[in-house]
């Protein structure tokens, strides 16, 4: 009986979840005393968020709302990616900040090199923007698992298709 278990590494975020937390954010913009003048517009796209404000000022707070609110709600603060601060029209600033969605392969082949080093019994292979990794005993796969905590990635990692 020579089952096998496995499970996928992932780098994901839950939309809906970044939804609702832009949603609050974009709530207390309005209530704020030093943000509800600055005419802030807050765009969530496909794989990026735009933002279109006063000042770096009000810039750098609606940062802290956006992690705030986002680690409120289980979000990872990785899933950012902040590009370069633009002018745009009339005395304001624009900002376009990427979401981070899967596994680059660097980050995938990093991860199965660190899994094939330090453990013998557990195999990893990448599958697209995910590694798999399997082995025989799931105590193996527990161990695959610490490791991967263990280390600071540039993405957020979760675990998924535990079986």
């Amino acid at each position: 009986m020579a089952s096998s278990y496995s499970f996928d590494v992932v780098s994901e975020f839950d939309r809906q979840e970044l939804v609702n937390a832009l949603d609050q954010v974009r709530r207390e913009l309005k209530s704020r005393y030093d943000l509800k003048d600055t005419k802030t517009i807050l765009d969530l796209g496909e794989d990026s968020i735009s933002i279109e404000t006063a000042s770096e000022m009000t810039l750098e707070a609606i940062h802290v709302l956006i992690q705030t609110k986002a680690a409120k709600r289980n979000l990872s603060l990785k899933i950012f990616d902040y590009g370069a601060i633009d002018a745009a029209s009339g005395n304001r600033i624009r900002q376009e900040i990427a979401l981070k969605k899967g596994l680059d392969s660097e980050t995938a082949k990093k991860i199965s090199k660190l899994i094939r080093d330090n453990l013998k019994k557990v195999q990893a292979s990448i599958q697209g923007d995910a590694v798999r990794i399997s082995a025989k005993s799931k105590d193996d796969l527990q161990s695959a698992i610490q490791l991967l905590k263990e280390e600071d990635w540039p993405v957020a990692l979760q675990f998924e298709n535990y079986r």
